[in-house]
């Protein structure tokens, strides 16, 4: 059943990660280091990002930042999963279910009606990891032996991809507009009046500092406060 549900994933990150397996190669990383990126970790953000600093020879502690920032939210999803989650899901099987969490695993996870069983949740990981393992091999092969300029416009895939996720959103809310734009228009003013600061921390930076303005000016409030 859980193999069943994640067919659709593995769909959607075959073609996505196929344009993560062109940057690659535009990134000059070897077909074995781009593959060897997806295996180990599932996060399309997570990876361009990393690529991005080992591309510009980044630091261990500017790659663990960066990670970190990125992909925290995954540890909360990981928390609300966990209230849904089979008496027979021990601790060894939710350290190695917890890898594959993303975010739309997470979503096909937390819809089901009954707990999650292991072999449910490793079957609706399996065939998304394989999806997007597959689409990385196939996109980092094609990038090596295609013209450049074509390389470098299917590496656009994944841009168009991250713009596909934030629109929705921001047009229904205001306040994840805002962040959005906050954090672009930081972006923007580190690249061309700070230059020394690497596209890694540049990412740290604009990430925590547009989320933590939109916390105070869009602060959340407590239950009773809103029911006042």
């Amino acid at each position: 059943m859980g193999m069943r549900h994640g067919i659709p994933i593995m769909l959607g990150y075959l073609s996505v990660s196929f344009g993560f397996g062109v940057l690659c190669v535009q990134k000059n990383l070897s077909i074995l280091a781009a593959v060897g990126i997806s295996v180990t970790n599932l996060t399309s953000a997570g990876q361009v990002a990393g690529v991005g600093v080992i591309a510009a020879g980044g630091s261990m502690l500017e790659m663990i930042l960066c990670q970190l920032v990125i992909n925290l939210r995954y540890s909360l999803m990981s928390l609300s999963l966990s209230q849904k989650l089979a008496p027979s899901f021990t601790l060894p099987h939710r350290l190695v279910a917890g890898f594959g969490v993303t975010d739309e695993i997470f979503a096909v996870a937390s819809s089901q009606p009954e707990p999650i069983l292991p072999a449910y949740m490793y079957g609706l990981i399996f065939t998304p990891f394989i999806g997007w393992s597959l689409g990385t091999f196939l996109g980092a092969a094609a990038g090596d032996i295609m013209p450049k300029a074509l390389t470098a416009a299917l590496s656009l895939m994944l841009y168009g991809m991250f713009i596909a996720i934030i629109i929705p959103p921001a047009k229904k809310s205001r306040r994840v507009l805002f962040v959005v734009l906050t954090a672009a228009g930081i972006s923007i003013l580190i690249h061309y009046l700070l230059p020394v600061i690497s596209d890694g921390f540049s990412i740290i930076i604009s990430a925590v500092v547009a989320s933590t303005v939109a916390a105070l000016i869009f602060p959340v409030q407590e239950r009773g406060e809103e029911e006042s």
